[in-house]
């Protein structure tokens, strides 16, 4: 007789006043099972089997990238004459949006100004990799940091009504800006792709990770970008804007399936992984950076959380925990020069380990 596994499918829930969550269970799905009995072993690989199931309907159902043949040239390209058995990494960097209609109006955004990963981004050029830098259409960018929130406006003037210049208190963080990223990009070691929505994150992250499994221990993943936990299923969406004369808007939204699994597993399983985890209760950031890295079997997770995090991260691995600082002695000093110092010895061990 086949055994019945009912899977209960979390689908909804309400966030109350206080931030925490009631989650409710809109359906549950039988499925049929044709085996008499089921190991823990069974169990184990059916569950990897539904989140690959889901991980395909979600791809399957979203909005085709608009430039894919475009980003596979750039990436081959700048893969190709960085190839040799030198390091790369792809920094993913800022926020993902929810689009609540196909012809988006409004959507759900996720809190990041990217700083993070624009910083990392220097650094480890510093250290001699190249970057695959993933980032969020307007958020910070490498080298760009110490220029102003409106740098076009602010930064230059228009004394003599003829030429444009940019204003002296400006002219050095200009140049360097200019020169650093330029330096970077002639020398093929930094390639840009910028995204918005969740949709258009997944999908470029994904043909980088397949783009890179050539590289192996080489390469490495710095998952900085805070992506969305839930979505409107593209499917499900309204063409055109969303009436507010309609009355009160009720949304339902779906889980994004966790990529970070097939990421590990199947698009690039050689490659150095680094996850971040941010939490704004400093009492559990420790528990559920250590429950991320045995869940997704990455190499460390950066838990940082809310208010400390320009100052202090500690970085989760199955050795160790430890605490980074911002150097305190030195005003210019950023959090993330001493977390690529630490994360480019763990590479340079993991690829040592690899060989041995």
């Amino acid at each position: 007789m086949p055994t019945i596994l009912v899977r209960i499918s979390v689908a909804w829930c309400t966030v109350l006043a206080d931030g925490s969550v009631v989650a409710g269970v809109l359906r549950t799905v039988a499925e049929t099972l044709y085996s008499t009995r089921i190991g823990m072993s069974s169990i184990s690989g059916l569950g990897e089997v539904v989140v690959e199931d889901e991980i395909s309907s979600f791809f399957e159902s979203s909005p085709p990238l608009k430039n894919n043949d475009e980003i596979v040239e750039k990436l081959n390209l700048f893969i190709n004459n960085y190839s040799g058995g030198r390091r790369i990494v792809c920094v993913t960097s800022g926020g993902t949006s929810v689009p609540l209609e196909q012809r988006c109006v409004r959507y759900i955004d996720n809190f990041s100004s990217g700083n993070r990963g624009a910083a990392s981004t220097e650094n480890f050029v510093k250290a001699g990799y190249a970057v695959i830098f993933l980032y969020r259409s307007g958020t910070c960018q490498p080298y760009c940091r110490s220029l102003p929130d409106d740098p076009f406006l602010k930064c230059f003037e228009f004394p003599d009504k003829t030429n444009i210049q940019v204003h002296a208190s400006h002219l050095e963080a200009v140049k360097m800006a200019v020169m650093d990223q330029q330096a970077a990009i002639a020398e093929g070691r930094l390639l840009k792709l910028p995204f918005s929505t969740i949709y258009e994150y997944l999908q470029m992250l994904r043909l980088i990770a397949t783009a890179l499994k050539g590289d192996g221990p080489n390469s490495m993943f710095y998952l900085a970008a805070a992506v969305s936990d839930f979505y409107v299923p593209w499917k499900s969406m309204t063409e055109h804007k969303i009436q507010s004369g309609a009355g009160p808007l009720d949304i339902r939204l779906a889980q994004v399936p966790k990529m970070l699994s097939i990421l590990r597993s199947n698009w690039a399983p050689e490659a150095f992984c680094i996850s971040f985890k941010l939490e704004t209760d400093s009492k559990i950031l420790i528990e559920k950076a250590t429950k991320a890295l045995e869940k997704y079997k990455v190499h460390a997770v950066v838990a940082n959380e809310l208010t400390t995090r320009k100052e202090e991260v500690v970085v989760v691995s199955s050795s160790s925990n430890v605490l980074v600082r911002r150097d305190g002695d030195k005003p210019e000093s950023i959090v993330e020069d001493n977390l690529i110092l630490l994360i480019v010895d763990r590479h340079t061990t993991y690829i040592n380990g690899f060989h041995a």
